[in-house]
């Protein structure tokens, strides 16, 4: 009885060992880079950034993916990370970035939302769906924030979740995601 346990007890550990090598063989599937260069992923950020960021200095809504607004975009990327990202197989791009608050680097926090992949890496039906409340610890917002990321592609939105306000800052009474101008707003100004 007891030779049978450890046998079956071996042949356990034998196959479960496979199993964790082969779930590590094939990697985080929300890794940006299972779908990207290096060089890819920092042209795709870049360009979220252009929709999550400030402006740059003298752009505005409708010129800020001026090619003469590049460059500053692009002088934001080390403040700015993928955490998590995921394409569905109606081919919708999901994201999870983190983000520092306002111009300071003391707070970050976490924007998730989903796209269509256009020419040149630039998002199409850009939406962000969620923005985390700002946190002192990276930690807190990858916790979070990845919750968060795991429901929306499994759900296609967060809405059972925006009344979890340590969780979710936006969507709010106070503003909402505009997505005909890619940006958030105070409800009242919302387009339809």
């Amino acid at each position: 009885m007891k030779t049978q346990f450890s046998s079956s007890f071996f042949l356990f550990c034998v196959v479960l060992t496979g199993f964790v090598l082969w779930g590590c063989q094939k990697g985080n599937p929300y890794d940006v880079s299972m779908y990207f260069s290096d060089n890819e992923r920092d042209t795709l950020l870049a360009n979220i950034i252009t929709y999550t960021s400030g402006y740059a200095k003298d752009a505005t809504n409708a010129t800020r993916f001026e090619p003469r607004f590049r460059r500053e975009y692009v002088s934001r990327l080390p403040q700015y990370t993928f955490a998590d990202y995921f394409v569905s197989p109606d081919s919708t791009h999901y994201f999870f970035i983190t983000r520092p608050v306002g111009g300071g680097a003391m707070y970050r926090r976490g924007v998730g939302g989903k796209f269509k992949m256009g020419p040149n890496l630039r998002p199409v039906q850009y939406e962000e769906l969620w923005c985390t409340p700002h946190f002192q610890s990276d930690s807190m917002v990858l916790e979070r924030g990845g919750f968060l990321f795991k429901a929306m592609i499994k759900e296609g939105n967060i809405d059972r979740y925006v009344t979890m306000k340590h969780y979710v800052e936006w969507p709010d009474s106070t503003l909402v995601y505009d997505k005909k101008i890619q940006e958030w707003v105070v409800p009242a100004k919302a387009q339809p």
